[in-house]
Parts: structure tokens; sequence; C-alpha cells
């Protein structure tokens, strides 16, 4: 667990991390791109996610990657196949990225390439269910994904990932008729803690709603990126 308070520096971690979450979101919109964070906890199936939506919309939509992991680049180099930027972020002790961290994935983004020329991009944070909801890194919405092999009653245990969630995808349903798991119960927790939040079941192995997935994530970007270059016009 973190610590939100540094008594050595006399800062707080929170408020210092907002105000950096705020830069990298000012040059997201200045470039006219929307960025996705992507939380869970371990193993619920970002990285999959993250292939099956590179697979079906890399030609779509010009997509880059700001991976985290706590070590290795193994996700990333699964990532770099689908031939998108990808930029690894090992965080070392720290179970979350913060502001700072994405940044610099955002600098590397800005030194090989034009940004302006990607509509998207997607940061797969660390595997844990309650720091990187904290954190937030300059996202225009966070994703939140919770297999069902991880119980009903995770909404409840870990509130704070699930009222931060814009979009919550319930994933590996290809194993529900295997498990004794009620979807509608998992959709009614959820639905106490945030009653707003995009639900929506998925299945990497079968494609269960990942069309479903597509459409939102496309939404997003057409609903997004184009009042953001305009008012970065408009500034000018």
């Amino acid at each position: 667990m973190h610590q939100t308070f540094d008594a050595a520096l006399g800062i707080n971690l929170l408020h210092a991390n907002q105000k950096g979450a705020e830069h990298n979101r000012a040059h997201f919109d200045k470039w006219g791109i929307t960025c996705f964070n992507i939380m869970s906890s371990p193993g619920a199936g970002k990285t999959v996610l993250l292939e099956q939506t590179l697979a079906a919309l890399k030609d779509k939509l010009k997509i880059a990657v700001i991976e985290g992991d706590m070590t290795t680049e193994l996700d990333a180099d699964r990532l770099r196949q689908y031939g998108v930027p990808v930029f690894a972020i090992n965080t070392g002790r720290s179970c979350h990225l913060d502001s700072k961290m994405v940044a610099g994935g955002i600098h590397q983004l800005e030194h090989q390439y034009n940004p302006s020329d990607f509509d998207l991009v997607l940061v797969e944070n660390v595997g844990n269910l309650v720091c990187p909801a904290e954190f937030e890194v300059g996202e225009h919405a966070k994703i939140a994904l919770l297999s069902i092999t991880e119980g009903e009653d995770k909404p409840l245990k870990y509130p704070v990932m699930f009222q931060e969630a814009d979009c919550l995808l319930i994933t590996k349903m290809d194993l529900a008729p295997y498990l004794e798991v009620d979807i509608n119960r998992i959709a009614a927790n959820v639905r106490q803690m945030n009653p707003y939040a995009t639900i929506i079941p998925v299945s990497a192995k079968t494609g269960e709603g990942l069309d479903v997935w597509f459409d939102w994530v496309k939404s997003q970007v057409a609903s997004q990126n184009q009042p953001l270059l305009d008012a970065a016009i408009a500034s000018r």
C-alpha cells in the first residue's frame, strides 16, 4: 500500500500527482489524443484485451501504448507484435503508475513521433485493485476489468476502483458455465458503487462482447478528439 503523504517532504503526494496528471492531459488535449487508463487486478486480462483491441482497431485508429509493469517487458513485447509504438515503464517496487512515470512515456512518444498523428494512447497500469484508481495519469477515461473468477463481491470490497471507472469490462465470460457466479449480481454490486459506468461482459477467447467494446472505444475517441483539436486551434 502506498503512502499518500510524505512527512519528510511535507507534501501531499496525491496533490502533487494530480498536478502532473493535469500537465499530461494538457499535452494529450493539445495533440487531439484520447487517453484511457486500463486497470485491474493481476490476471484479469488487461494485456489480452489490448492485444484484441490493437488487432481490431490499429488500422482504424492511430494507437500508442504506455505499458506499466513492476519488472520485465514481457507484456510490452507481446503488444509490439501488433506494430504500434509501445513504451515500457518498469515501476520497481511501486504497485501503480503515477503521472510522472506516464510523462516519461509521453516524452518518448513526442521525441520519436509526431504526437498529433495519433488518436489514442492506451495506458496499461500495474495489476492492482487499489492504488491505480487513486493516482490519475492524465487519462480521459478509466477502464476497469473484473474477471468472473475473482468473485461477485470485489466491487464492494474494493470500491474506489469501481467508483472511478467510466467503463467496466467483466472478463473471461467463457468460464461462466463452469463457475457458480451470478453475472447479474456482479453488475448489481458495481451499480451500488457507480450507477453510471458502462458495463460490458467480454470473452477474449470466444469474442463475446468485443465488438461492443470496440464500438465504445471508437465512440469515445470520436467524441473526444475533434472538440480537443477545435479548442487547441481556437486557443492559438
